[in-house]
């Protein structure tokens, strides 16, 4: 087998991701591709998003049809010189394939961790842990509607290097339903709940709109308890929100027009995958959640505007804070952003929508990162 040979495959974005399809090729064979070129649009259960060439070379092979789900690994194309003969690619692929699927019949390949429970303030709340390190762990809060895998593509990035704990709200995902008055503080006083119950003392912090607005109230209430604290597109800074965002996110019953709801949390609407759009309408079947999305949304969103505000307070927190947002934000508008104190780093990301953790992923880890050696 020719060492110039390369193989190019089904990326794992995230910790969740097991398999992908490919929507799209961008490139075509014969053509010349650089290290980091957009070379296929692909699609997994959380967000669709263009694939990066891993490598430069001559695209000598498609090996996959647009349209074929695969497993992570999977061969997807061939990359060689034109000096390397097509026998010797036959040779390449049927080889790769062959270990490929030994390897997956063997359960060679890596399983995704799996989720645990605890009991926390009365509640029954789902977590995810990955990763191992000396200080303070990362703990995820997610947004209105999300669950733990809506940081899929952050919390592996993290966990290289630190503990990471991604949770489920009362409300959400495997968490217990049931809630009292679906305000902020009764979902502040959940997470503290948790953070109590798996004996962390004290934790970095980040929290996606609902879940940032959450984070933050934690930190105001127990500043020694958050080592820092990044706000993705958070709730609580201003008025306006997208009430058409939430009114559908409640009333839509069938995927058709539930899409269209779920579009605008992304720049680019071919970002919603079908089966993010089915895992939605799963999620909003579950007994209980009916109920506890609309006392969340009476609680902080009554009216279509917010009846949080936690802009006038941010001043006070004395760790290190940071705000990320997209640029084209529909939800939550990106002036909410403005004139906050000099403390607060506050970094906008162009071409992105309310899902900034998901849709530029890399620079939202690097900026977690940084934040964490500040602490």
């Amino acid at each position: 087998m020719s060492a110039a040979i390369e193989a190019v495959v089904m990326p794992k974005w995230g910790l969740a991701m097991q398999e992908g399809m490919l929507a799209a090729w961008l490139v075509e064979e014969g053509e010349t591709i650089a290290k980091g070129q957009e070379i296929a649009e692909i699609e997994t259960s959380k967000i669709a998003n263009v694939f990066e060439s891993p490598a430069a070379g001559l695209l000598r092979r498609r090996v996959a049809a647009a349209g074929e789900t695969l497993p992570v690994g999977a061969l997807l194309a061939v990359l060689a010189p034109e000096s390397v003969s097509e026998a010797e690619i036959d040779r390449f692929v049927a080889d790769f394939r062959e270990r490929f699927a030994a390897a997956l019949a063997s359960g060679a390949t890596e399983a995704a961790p799996e989720p645990r429970t605890v009991e926390a303030g009365g509640r029954r709340i789902r977590y995810l842990e990955v990763g191992a390190g000396e200080g303070p762990p990362v703990v995820f809060v997610h947004g209105f509607g999300g669950d733990l895998s809506s940081w899929t593509l952050n919390q592996e990035a993290l966990a290289a290097a630190h503990r990471t704990l991604a949770l489920d709200l009362p409300g959400h995902g495997g968490s217990d339903k049931a809630l009292a008055t679906g305000s902020l503080e009764e979902l502040a006083a959940a997470v503290a709940a948790f953070l109590e119950a798996l004996a962390i003392p004290r934790a970095h912090l980040v929290g996606h709109s609902l879940g940032g607005a959450v984070a933050m109230r934690l930190a105001l209430d127990r500043p020694a308890a958050v080592a820092s604290l990044t706000l993705v597109a958070p709730a609580g800074f201003g008025a306006e929100i997208e009430s058409g965002y939430l009114e559908g996110f409640l009333r839509e019953k069938r995927a058709r027009k539930l899409r269209p709801v779920l579009e605008m949390l992304v720049r680019d609407p071919a970002g919603i995958s079908r089966e993010m759009v089915e895992e939605v309408l799963r999620y909003k079947r579950l007994d209980g959640v009916p109920e506890a999305l609309s006392r969340i949304v009476e609680a902080c969103f009554a009216g279509g505007r917010q009846r949080i505000d936690l802009r006038p307070r941010i001043g006070e927190l004395p760790m290190p804070v940071q705000l990320l947002w997209g640029r084209e934000d529909r939800i939550l508008p990106v002036r909410h952003a403005e004139g906050l104190p000099e403390t607060v780093t506050v970094t906008i990301l162009e071409d992105c929508g309310h899902l900034a953790h998901m849709e530029k992923a890399a620079e939202c880890n690097a900026a977690i990162a940084r934040i964490l050696t500040r602490a």
